[in-house]
């Protein structure tokens, strides 16, 4: 059974169609990548995914419940939730604080800070639990933002560019990590990403779109060997030639 289902999804805004028509299932603890051109329609989709914004037509499903139109704390406390690919932590206040407050979605704060603690030390950032954020780096605050999310408990994660900015071997530390926290505690992983050799290694399929609409969906071999991949992202007259 699948524990997300998107049917017909669409979201417009006046003449503007960001999000198409989009429909596509995904398995308890698969990592999908969701990839595509500059203004594809993706942090449209996330937005949707996790009730930031109202779809125009079409319908969400999380574990068989219709959740479209819920807003993000109702989604969070059902399992779903995203980071932000700019970093949104709470800047006047420490690492653990900032964790500690996703927490409390569904622990009292005795329990919350011992949850919080406990997602920093799975993305490795433990030793920078009492550290200002103002202190961090970037891809600290990055992974601070996953942990962020983790204490909220999900069941499906959707991940805004967790790997910008990161160095080839930071980016492999970061992947390695992800792999271990679907491994560990059965998530569902959607990426969203623009490192394509991150997110060909990490995905076990690729959902693309393109001018908001689906135009592929299927394992990273052949999404690279997709024709319309291949005109989306290098135009036309490439797909014609090769």
């Amino acid at each position: 059974m699948s524990v997300l289902s998107v049917q017909g999804l669409t979201l417009k805004f006046g003449g503007l169609v960001a999000v198409n028509d989009v429909s596509f299932d995904v398995g308890a603890g698969e990592i999908i990548g969701l990839i595509g051109p500059n203004g594809a329609g993706k942090t449209s989709l996330f937005n949707l995914l996790v009730g930031l914004y109202r779809p125009t037509q079409g319908h969400i499903q999380l574990d068989g419940r219709r959740v479209d139109g819920r807003r993000p704390h109702v989604l969070a406390r059902q399992g779903m939730t995203k980071t932000f690919q700019n970093t949104a932590l709470f800047p006047e206040m420490t690492l653990l604080e900032n964790v500690t407050t996703a927490a409390l979605l569904r622990h009292p704060l005795r329990e919350a800070r011992a949850v919080a603690a406990d997602c920093l030390a799975r993305v490795g950032m433990d030793a920078a639990a009492d550290a200002d954020v103002d202190d961090l780096t970037f891809p600290q605050k990055a992974l601070g933002e996953v942990a962020r999310a983790l204490a909220t408990g999900p069941r499906v994660l959707l991940l805004d560019e967790v790997m910008a900015a990161l160095t080839p071997p930071e980016m492999d530390s970061v992947m390695g990590t992800l792999r271990d926290l679907r491994e560990r505690d059965r998530l569902t992983l959607i990426v969203v990403e623009h490192h394509m050799r991150a997110i060909m290694r990490l995905s076990e399929r690729l959902l693309v779109l393109n001018f908001g609409r689906l135009i592929a969906d299927g394992s990273p071999g052949e999404v690279a060997a997709n024709p319309d991949v291949i005109a989306a992202y290098l135009g036309g007259d490439h797909a014609q030639h090769t």
